[in-house]
């Protein structure tokens, strides 16, 4: 169940009871809090988008320090995001990449998705309306976060990422949480973008004009062995609320928020 948190000026949404039970930490971070400017006001994580590579160092500091990880930060991995299906495994090795934008290690390349079994190795991807999708496997334990945006859900990212956490040795307790997203309210597509979903997905017809992720994201979920009991969907659209969120369609240039999760 998510919890809105707020400390500091810098507000998440959390899963408590993942914690507590076991271990796992995870977040999904809101726009406000950080140190950078217009059009990337205020809390931007993401070094791709041209806002200022020093101000989104201190963004992920800040965010770090909120959560109470902010002895982790050289251990935060981030991926390159090419709106493809890769998925890459967080191992010793590759720790660190991309925990810095003004220098250090790369992100890990040509990613969407990261998984890890390391302990105190935070994984972070950053959304401006595609869907954030945090997978824990607490009897690994194990973690994933993924990127899905409408051509990595189309080809079945976050399903694919699930099976990989899924096919590990122990009790069958994947969970997925689901965060914010831009809506079917606001995601108006052409036919070309909805004819990769209506062969797939019977919630998406060859008529519809709005698409809605979520609802593609869940359908994957379910597929891969993960019901909808064990889903958890925040539901909020990223376009609609712009005073929380960062949203590229309602907004052109922007910053990006956040999805988070560490196994502590």
């Amino acid at each position: 169940m998510f919890e809105r948190v707020e400390r500091d000026g810098v507000a998440i949404h959390t899963d408590p009871s993942l914690f507590e039970n076991a271990g796992i930490g995870v977040a999904f971070s809101e726009r406000n809090g950080g140190v950078s400017g217009v059009p990337f006001d205020s809390l931007d994580l993401a070094g791709h988008v041209g806002d200022a590579p020093r101000s989104v160092d201190r963004n992920r500091s800040i965010l770090l320090e909120s959560i109470g990880i902010a002895a982790l930060a050289d251990r935060l991995t981030t991926a390159e995001q090419v709106h493809g299906t890769g998925i890459a495994e967080v191992t010793p090795g590759i720790i660190g990449s991309g925990a810095l934008v003004s220098g250090g290690r790369a992100a890990v390349p040509g990613a969407d998705a990261l998984w890890t079994r390391e302990r105190g190795v935070p994984l972070m991807l950053m959304f401006a309306d595609c869907v954030p999708v945090i997978l824990a496997r607490p009897s690994v334990p194990a973690i994933a976060v993924v990127h899905a945006g409408w051509r990595g859900a189309a080809a079945g990212i976050v399903g694919a990422a699930a099976r990989v956490l899924q096919e590990l040795p122990g009790p069958d307790d994947c969970v997925a949480l689901i965060g914010p997203h831009i809506g079917p309210c606001c995601y108006q597509v052409g036919p070309d973008c909805v004819s990769h979903f209506d062969n797939r997905f019977v919630t998406i017809t060859a008529a519809s004009s709005h698409l809605d992720l979520g609802a593609v994201v869940a359908a994957d979920l379910e597929r891969s062995g993960i019901p909808e009991g064990r889903q958890c969907h925040l539901g909020i659209c990223t376009a609609h609320n712009t005073d929380r969120f960062f949203s590229h369609r309602a907004e052109g240039p922007t910053g990006r928020h956040g999805a988070l999760a560490v196994i502590l």
